[in-house]
């Protein structure tokens, strides 16, 4: 009886992995089981310390010897590169997802260009999951500096990583911290550097690395200066930095403060911003605006080269309407909404009725901040700072116009009418009173609706033409 006719009558096979991180080792015994034709539900795969991804607990573990007459199995770049993340899961199925995956490559070479296939979905979510432990673990680990025997100082980490990421990551850490001795500790194995070789070593304990050294409060005092409150979003600081991660970083302990005076801390900017201007009087007019903010420098985009960018529209208008930044083709053009966002605002507008010539369109920054990229300049938001900078020409502009409706498109316009950060999905389609008696509207800019795919587009194009056609309903009460 040949080894493929033991498979075909049922026979199964175990194969005993010595690493749980190994892809060479995994790749070696799936070619071995390939080319003897074992399929996949035939197939076991166990690791040190772990389950079996198969319900077999015994089976044979010796391989059976090639068969006759098998094609030799060609898989893709992009399933190495996914399966090198994803064998690093700690899901205990990942071999036998991995090894099923390559069995149906042999008939279907653009298997995992499917995204719709059950088995390309979980490797992709397995090596996604991978990549940000990584990442999570490059941002979070914190050395600690302690004396050697020898009189020499090493740095220690601890870390609890999800998965098995520790060797995947030595090669990062050794090209950063060439110059320093240093060790990482983990539940599941550790790191150390001596500044010429790398070794591995046991697992660890938390009690192995040291709690904290002098250097710690010089960072602690760097991360509270470098705090930026009005960039606080604490639903999207806890997902990027969950709090499992906070007990091995020292500045986790002032988060929970630094959380709590950020809208003092966010108020003090504005009025730092706005005191730049204490000792001029408000324009008379928009073209004192205009001439003014030509001549602007008070922050580093003023200060780029790029030509100031004016609002434009009727000077005592019921409309305002104020978005983030001129664009590339605004710059060149020196008229604001005549890009790209533009012309998808103003058909927006259009659509509901809204007669933006009769209305008055500006920005809250008034150059345009940009990156080199090549040949091309790629917009960058502006920072809080610079917004509030500019918010006295937009005050001057708002002043002038008396509008009785702003429509504040993003977040960062709406700090600058409103000289604070608020969410705009909480915030959309619903007026905010003022102290003038006007109202604040806010939706999306129009720019978001370009940068996303055809599905998503539809839904929020849905959304922003219903917050239009909510304005143009309250500009007609309000007329």
């Amino acid at each position: 009886m040949t080894s493929l006719q033991h498979v075909r009558l049922g026979a199964y096979y175990v194969v005993a992995l010595t690493r749980s991180d190994d892809f060479d080792e995994w790749r070696d015994q799936a070619r071995r089981l390939l080319a003897a034709d074992v399929p996949p539900d035939r197939v076991a795969w166990t690791e040190p310390g772990g389950q079996s991804g198969n319900l077999f607990s015994h089976g044979d573990r010796r391989l059976p010897p090639p068969a006759d007459g098998v094609a030799e199995a060609r898989v893709s770049r992009k399933f190495v590169a996914l399966a090198k993340s994803a064998i690093l899961h700690r899901d205990a199925e990942r071999f036998g997802l991995l090894y099923r995956l390559v069995w149906r490559l042999r008939g279907r070479p653009a298997l995992c260009d499917d995204a719709a296939d059950p088995d390309v979905r979980k490797l992709e979510e397995l090596a996604r999951t991978v990549r940000r432990d990584i990442h999570k673990m490059r941002a979070f680990v914190r050395f600690r500096g302690i004396a050697e025997a020898d009189g020499s100082e090493r740095f220690v980490a601890w870390f609890e990583p999800a998965h098995h990421i520790l060797r995947a990551n030595a090669a990062f850490f050794v090209n950063r911290f060439t110059q320093m001795a240093w060790s990482i500790l983990t539940p599941e194995g550790s790191l150390h550097w001596d500044g010429a070789s790398l070794a591995e070593g046991p697992p660890a304990r938390r009690e192995d690395a040291p709690g904290g050294d002098p250097a710690e409060e010089l960072w602690r005092k760097y991360y509270a200066s470098i705090f930026n409150p009005a960039r606080l979003k604490v639903g999207a600081m806890l997902k990027e930095m969950p709090r499992k991660y906070w007990k091995n970083m020292p500045e986790a302990a002032l988060i929970p403060e630094l959380v709590a005076g950020a809208q003092a801390r966010e108020a003090a900017m504005v009025e730092r911003g706005a005191s730049l201007f204490e000792a001029e009087q408000a324009p008379a007019s928009l073209a004192a605006i205009a001439t003014g903010v030509v001549q602007c420098t008070r922050c580093p985009i003023g200060c780029n080269g790029t030509r100031a960018v004016m609002g434009e529209g009727e000077a005592a208008s019921g409309l305002m309407i104020v978005g983030e930044q001129p664009g590339d083709v605004e710059e060149q053009e020196g008229r604001p909404f005549v890009g790209p966002a533009g012309r998808v605002l103003m058909n927006h507008l259009e659509q509901a009725g809204v007669d933006r010539a009769a209305g008055y369109v500006t920005n809250a920054v008034k150059h345009f901040k940009f990156v080199n990229r090549g040949k091309r300049r790629l917009h960058q938001s502006p920072t809080a700072k610079e917004i509030d900078i500019c918010r006295w020409w937009l005050d001057g502009e708002r002043s002038l116009v008396q509008p009785k409706l702003v429509l504040a498109l993003g977040a960062s316009a709406a700090r600058g009418v409103l000289g604070k950060t608020v969410s705009v999905q909480k915030s959309r389609g619903e007026p905010i009173p003022q102290p003038d008696g006007s109202e604040v509207w806010i939706t999306t800019h129009p720019s978001y609706l370009l940068r996303l795919d055809d599905a998503a587009r539809s839904a929020e194009e849905a959304k922003f033409a219903a917050d239009l056609a909510a304005v143009q309903r309250r500009l007609r009460q309000l007329a």
